[in-house]
């Protein structure tokens, strides 16, 4: 099937010698109606498409299923209320014991070749790297399922090197992603604070694995904040996309989404500015040092705020721990992840955006949640108007960024940036903000603030730095 990526990999001049002259004309056809939303609050939500629904399973067995990315029904809320396994805590009471914990915290799901479904489940009491992972089967995605084996801890005794166990540089065993690469091998990806992220074969009979090790290390250590690693393959790229959450994730905690590419599944993994993310650690000897790794990954999405007016405002805070899909159905790319609001505590719910990928072949995160829309071809008309901005930066701080404000008139840009805009088709386009040049996508979405089509556009700079724009 062709994929959405064909389209997506332009070069700028290709983006030129595309471009809609007359911008008078308006050519985008897709009316979005208000679309109905069904909230859900899995926390750290790991896809799995089976059939015609979409499940999404989180922390604390955490469970829901929807059929159009919109509307959720909630399956689970508690290890307690879960329907996953007959008897958790009498089926994981040794596990519960070492973990120091009453509850689960993130975990996958994914379908093998023998048809059943394989949950990989983790249970963490979150002070400590004493945690557990391991793997359950089903015949029916919606359990009940059955342990198979508790294959990795952490935090205690000796490493499976052999070498005492020492939080600076060892895995914490939690946080699993499991994935086929494109020769058909079966890994698991893994880690969170401690000692990092790791990458592990896994057996594609059994779903357990090869061998008894932590794996290769991809990026992290000495403590350093990066966790919930999610590894995507674009076909048409021939890159594989690791996703991870730099910062903490509760609302100050300035939780977001970052990114880096290989060719290999195994790695080694580099950001838009070429650095090698086995480099993006703590100082030796120190704890959540952010500002050691706040240079590495190419961010895609953290704390900001839409500014319509001094009383009307709407952002996200503390967006993080996603995963991501190709939809063939579609022909598009969706990432989900759970996000808090401002002002709101530490409530949380679940978004799905579209994921867009620029003319140099790096995903980038629609401005609006996913209301139905498809990528399409856009004019110079189309895009004209007021539009609120945000530019984001690096830094792993609480601060919410505020939009500012331009206006697109013709192919020019002013107000609080200048420059340009380029179109090219499928809604690939290059911008140009204050001499820098924005690599990205315009697409027609909803607006659920102001229950309205708009235009909306994202982009990264050559050197990673995130542009999103909302037509007001």
């Amino acid at each position: 099937m062709k994929k959405v990526g064909a389209l997506l990999l332009l070069s700028s001049a290709l983006l030129s010698a595309c471009s809609f002259e007359n911008s008078n004309v308006k050519t985008v056809k897709q009316v979005l109606e208000k679309p109905q939303f069904e909230n859900t609050s899995v926390h750290d939500p790991s896809v799995w498409l089976d059939g015609n629904e979409k499940y999404i399973i989180g922390s604390h067995l955490q469970f829901a299923k929807s059929k159009d990315l919109m509307k959720w029904e909630t399956l689970s809320e508690s290890v307690a209320s879960s329907q996953l396994f007959e008897d958790v805590f009498k089926e994981f009471e040794e596990e519960f014991s070492y973990a120091r914990t009453t509850t689960f915290w993130a975990s996958d799901i994914i379908q093998l070749e023998d048809g059943r479904y394989y949950l990989y489940y983790c249970l963490c009491e979150g002070s400590s790297p004493l945690s557990v992972l391991g793997l359950a089967v089903s015949d029916d995605i919606e359990g009940p399922y059955e342990k198979v084996e508790s294959f990795l801890t952490s935090g205690r005794g000796r490493s499976p090197d052999g070498q005492p166990y020492n939080a600076t540089i060892h895995s914490n065993a939690i946080d699993p992603h499991v994935f086929y690469d494109e020769a058909g091998e079966l890994w698991m990806v893994y880690g969170s604070y401690s000692g990092g992220i790791f990458i592990l074969p896994l057996d594609k009979t059994t779903g357990l694995p090869t061998e008894e090790t932590y794996g290769t290390k991809l990026l992290g250590g000495n403590h350093a904040r990066i966790e919930a690693p999610y590894i995507l393959y674009n076909q048409e790229t021939m890159f594989y996309y690791l996703f991870t959450s730099f910062g903490g994730l509760d609302a100050d905690g300035s939780y977001n989404i970052r990114v880096a590419r290989s060719k290999n599944p195994d790695g080694p993994y580099e950001d838009m500015n070429n650095q090698d993310m086995i480099d993006a650690k703590g100082e030796d000897g120190t704890i959540f040092d952010d500002i050691s790794i706040a240079p590495y990954g190419t961010k895609v999405l953290g704390n900001y705020l839409w500014q319509y007016s001094e009383n009307e405002e709407y952002g996200y805070v503390s967006p993080g721990h996603n995963s991501a899909y190709y939809d063939e159905e579609l022909n598009q790319y969706f990432i989900l992840f759970h996000t808090r609001f401002p002002e709101s505590g530490e409530m949380h719910e679940v978004r799905v955006h579209a994921l867009l990928f620029n003319a140099d072949g790096w995903p980038v995160i629609a401005p609006r949640r996913y209301a139905g829309e498809k990528i399409e071809t856009v004019s110079y008309g189309d895009v004209q108007g007021d539009y609120l901005i945000i530019e984001d930066q690096n830094a792993i701080v609480p601060d919410t960024i505020v939009s500012q404000g331009i206006t697109i008139t013709d192919k020019k840009i002013s107000g609080d940036y200048s420059g340009k805009v380029e179109l090219g088709e499928q809604g690939l386009a290059t911008v140009q903000l204050n001499g820098e040049t924005v690599n990205g996508h315009f697409l027609p979405q909803w607006d659920e603030y102001t229950e309205k089509q708009t235009m909306t556009f994202t982009g990264l700079t050559p050197e990673g730095k995130a542009f999103m724009m909302v037509r007001k």
